[in-house]
């Protein structure tokens, strides 16, 4: 017979067992929901080398985010105008108000260097395209450069330095273009060559040569003699050969020897102006000299304009040609480091007269 203590005792032993099972039991339980939920956080470490890691919040993300928080406040709406019911007078008074006014900008020299593909047909693109907006090309010189396939063209025209800037961009835009340079306000070497014949014999016989060689006294056909026979003898072609024959009547007759002084006299002095333009006689004949000199463009203009007494029968001018100059760097302040402002217009020396 089991006491009753003793079945007290078995009892109380039992509901601890049972409640150190069920114990356990949780704590396993636990165990595996976390260590699954672990392997499942976690990759193993091949994927994670095959994976990388994306940031949390990338820019174009973070900038939405910003705009959603950050919302502007609500604009009125814009007010209503009706258009106003305006006559004719009134709009014509309101279009001619509105018009601006034409372009002030003073018309100057500029100088293009383009640079173009060496093939056929480019020249007469860039010169319809001039063409095309009015221009009248003062020098055009097209040659080949040191490459096989390259041109430099080089363009001198006048113009406003808007207009110009609308041409140089539409021939940029030509296909065979490659770049359209405006060395109008940068430092270059400019020169042309020109070729000029100039009479010796004096400025009466250079004005009578010119005379012998008018319309007036050319030779004329048998029936426009016979029609000018039949009109007044006051007629155009008298009075030019009544011009020539004063002319000649006027002139004083020269002995051989005195002719010769006049010419060499002539000669010398072409010469002493060609030599103050770094200029040489290439050519000599009894009547005339053929000069050669380069330089820039206003040289040649201030020669021509000094050689005009003597007679100018024949002029060749090969056109402008530019490179820009290579800057020398150095920390002294020349009279080229001045401003616009500071700058003196120098005087040409040979714009002025010899002497």
């Amino acid at each position: 017979m089991i006491s009753r203590g003793a079945c007290s005792l078995l009892r109380a032993a039992s509901q601890s067992t049972s409640q150190s099972a069920m114990r356990l039991l949780a704590q396993s339980t636990v165990v595996r929901h976390f260590s699954s939920s672990f392997a499942t956080t976690l990759p193993n470490s091949t994927e994670k080398r095959q994976q990388p890691q994306q940031p949390v919040e990338s820019d174009s993300t973070s900038a939405l985010d910003y705009k959603l928080a950050h919302k502007l406040r609500k604009l009125p709406p814009l007010p209503s105008l009706e258009p106003p019911s305006l006559d004719a007078p009134q709009a014509v008074s309101n279009i001619l108000y509105n018009t601006p006014p034409p372009s002030k900008a003073p018309f100057k020299r500029h100088t293009l260097n383009c640079l173009v593909q060496n093939e056929p047909g480019v020249l007469s693109r860039v010169a319809g395209t001039l063409a095309a907006r009015s221009f009248n090309i003062d020098s055009l010189v097209v040659c080949g450069t040191e490459i096989r396939d390259l041109s430099r063209m080089c363009i001198v025209l006048r113009g406003q330095d808007g207009v110009i800037e609308q041409a140089r961009r539409q021939l940029e835009d030509l296909v065979p273009v490659w770049a359209v340079l405006d060395y109008t306000n940068t430092k270059v070497i400019e020169r042309e060559l020109m070729l000029v014949k100039v009479s010796i014999l004096g400025p009466e016989y250079f004005e009578e040569s010119q005379q012998a060689a008018s319309p007036a006294n050319a030779p004329e056909l048998i029936a426009e003699r016979e029609t000018d026979s039949k009109k007044s003898p006051s007629g155009p072609s008298s009075v030019g050969a009544a011009a020539a024959h004063q002319a000649q009547s006027h002139m004083i007759p020269l002995t051989p020897t005195e002719a010769l002084r006049v010419k060499s006299d002539n000669m010398r002095s072409v010469i002493a102006l060609a030599e103050q333009f770094r200029g040489r006689v290439v050519d000599v004949s009894s009547t005339s000299v053929i000069v050669e000199m380069s330089g820039k463009s206003s040289r040649c203009d201030a020669f021509l304009k000094l050689v005009r007494p003597f007679g100018i029968l024949e002029c060749a001018r090969s056109g402008t040609m530019v490179l820009p100059r290579s800057p020398i760097p150095s920390s002294y302040a020349g009279a080229d480091d001045l401003t616009e402002e500071e700058e003196v217009e120098t005087i040409d020396a040979g714009a002025l007269p010899p002497g």
